[in-house]
């Protein structure tokens, strides 16, 4: 058992609310465990500049955290005038994640900004980010369908990811801060459905790790996958 009482294969418990911002075109608040994010999705009727004209359109992400998400005030950034390496690099993580399973050549050329922000951190928040920027982008583009702009949602399977990682020998599923700070071995995967692999960050914080512990991060991994996308296809329903 671990220190909240789960098994060694457990996600923590998952709550998710959907249309949680009045104007979005699509959004949520993800919940895992105490790990809070707000995903939206915006759309904006244009695209960037290297794609005007080519008749496809994009996906980007953006990703900060309440200055009093983790347990020290933290100043935003806004104030400091420039964006943090760990930012910039979530953020990039989670627009790349989408558009690996979003078919951009029939949004038409528009753009899906998907914004998330962490209101309280407790491990796990660019896996919790993605997780839940899927279901904000799947209910952005039934907004889409809805007003007639196309015809079905562009969408060529879900998405989830989830953190695992070697803490006191042993593998763990979905690291809480306290776990997440003590890890041997620390890794992100980014999955769809159907057990494709969309990014895998791995980390020996502490010590090198062997083959035998790669197998066992993927199988538990796609274990949990598995957990989140059944979750995802119940909300948002068949992608057509």
């Amino acid at each position: 058992m671990r220190a909240d009482g789960r098994r060694k294969d457990q996600l923590r418990p998952i709550k998710i609310t959907r249309n949680f911002i009045k104007h979005a075109e699509g959004s949520v608040l993800i919940e895992m465990g105490d790990t809070k994010v707000i995903c939206t999705a915006s759309v904006e009727e244009k695209v960037p500049p290297f794609l005007k004209g080519k008749g496809t359109g994009w996906v980007t992400a953006e990703y900060s955290m309440l200055p009093r998400s983790t347990h020290d005030r933290s100043p935003r950034e806004a104030v400091k005038g420039k964006q943090g390496g760990r930012t910039l690099e979530i953020q990039r993580l989670v627009g790349r994640a989408l558009r690996a399973v979003t078919g951009m050549d029939q949004m038409g050329e528009r753009s899906i900004w998907i914004d998330c922000d962490v209101i309280q951190a407790d491990g796990g928040t660019r896996t919790a980010s993605i997780t839940g920027a899927f279901i904000a982008l799947a209910d952005a583009f039934t907004t889409l369908k809805t007003r007639g702009l196309i015809k079905k949602r562009p969408l060529t399977d879900y998405l989830a990811a989830v953190s695992v990682g070697k803490v006191g020998g042993e593998i763990l599923v979905d690291l809480a801060y306290v776990e997440d700070s003590a890890a041997e071995v620390d890794m992100n995967l980014v999955m769809t459905s159907k057990g494709q692999f969309v990014e895998i960050q791995g980390t020996a914080e502490r010590t090198p790790f062997a083959k035998q512990d790669m197998d066992g991060f993927l199988a538990q991994g796609w274990s949990a996958i598995q957990t989140l996308t059944n979750l995802q296809r119940d909300l948002v329903g068949a992608l057509d």
